[in-house]
């Protein structure tokens, strides 16, 4: 995992993340963008971009227990069957074509 989205981007949905991904690895949910692990290819700019100072990388989540469960959540997100889903999203291959996911991981939809 090298980057993920934490919970100042829930219910802020800002895109500019997602205007400056070379890769396209960043998935919309309901409430909160999520990166794709497997598609991220650790160049930063979203970190960067993000208004909402909701991303940071993996590696200084250690220690931090709120940290440690958004990036274990930004796991979820693509390697376990989301609400009303009957699969996991895994690796689309891009954003983009895919569209809006419309859901988010239970630890998002909980949170107030």
């Amino acid at each position: 995992m090298v980057y993920v989205i934490g919970k100042e981007c829930i219910d802020a949905l800002d895109r500019s993340c997602v205007d400056v991904c070379p890769v396209d690895c960043i998935y919309e949910g309901e409430r909160k963008n999520y990166i794709n692990a497997s598609e991220c290819i650790d160049c930063g700019a979203c970190e960067l971009a993000c208004p909402e100072v909701a991303i940071f990388p993996a590696r200084r989540a250690k220690g931090d227990d709120e940290r440690e469960a958004f990036t274990a959540d930004n796991l979820a997100f693509f390697e376990l069957p989301l609400p009303g889903r009957p699969e996991p999203l895994g690796n689309p291959g891009g954003a983009e074509a895919l569209g809006p996911i419309g859901v988010d991981t239970p630890l998002v939809n909980g949170w107030q």
